[in-house]
């Protein structure tokens, strides 16, 4: 287990925290990208409210359901289907300590469930159809590019996007712990990512600069 993550034992041993569940849900698959490129995996995430990319889950209330209940009600409202899920499927917790002395530390658990290729393309439609969640706090389902292009398209695009919290080091520990990806290519897949995170700094900054002239512009107009 990674330095600084926990069991759910140890997890649900820290008494006044909170608790949320998210999950990776993936599954196998032989389909091909222009049939050529081998997608390999199914691996779900989505487009939060807030822009950035997560897994589905959120709060689980011990007082009223278990981990898993709370983890299988989260996805019935964000994915729309009830997947069930088991204390196997935990793969670690992570503590994220309170922001001021009124509030509550919160536990972080995270789980990884593979299902069957068929299941896991009808909660994709599920998510459009049914999901009493989907365009409010999910804005969309999303799938994780295994595969790495030239110019960085697949994953080394994917993993320059913003996640919520821990939720790129969870994917990329997930990658790993389940062999979906080799090393020597999620590393490479990594410095790419690391690269086009400094050109989009120098863009950002770029474009800072232009609205700021802009703005004294206008004033000075």
């Amino acid at each position: 287990m990674a330095s600084g993550q926990l069991s759910r034992a140890e997890g649900l041993a820290r008494s006044g925290s909170k608790h949320a569940c998210h999950v990776m849900l993936y599954s196998g698959t032989e389909a091909q990208l222009f049939g050529r490129i081998p997608i390999r995996h199914i691996i779900l995430m989505q487009m939060r409210f807030d822009g950035l990319l997560g897994f589905p889950g959120g709060m689980v209330n011990l007082a009223e359901e278990t981990l898993e209940e709370g983890l299988s009600r989260e996805l019935l409202e964000e994915v729309g289907v009830s997947v069930p899920m088991s204390v196997e499927d935990h793969v670690a917790a992570s503590y994220a300590p309170p922001h001021s002395s009124s509030s509550s530390g919160l536990i972080v658990h995270f789980y990884v469930k593979k299902m069957e290729e068929a299941d896991i393309k009808a909660a994709e439609k599920a998510t459009l159809s049914i999901a009493v969640d989907h365009g409010q706090e999910v804005l969309g389902t999303v799938r994780v590019p295994l595969y790495t292009m030239r110019r960085g398209g697949g994953l080394p695009f994917f993993l320059s996007h913003s996640f919520i919290g821990n939720a790129r080091s969870q994917l990329l520990d997930a990658l790993l712990r389940f062999h979906l990806v080799a090393p020597r290519d999620l590393r490479k897949a990594l410095v790419c990512s690391a690269e086009m995170h400094a050109c989009s700094a120098e863009g950002l900054q770029a474009g800072l600069a232009l609205a700021q002239e802009e703005e004294e512009r206008r004033r000075s107009s």
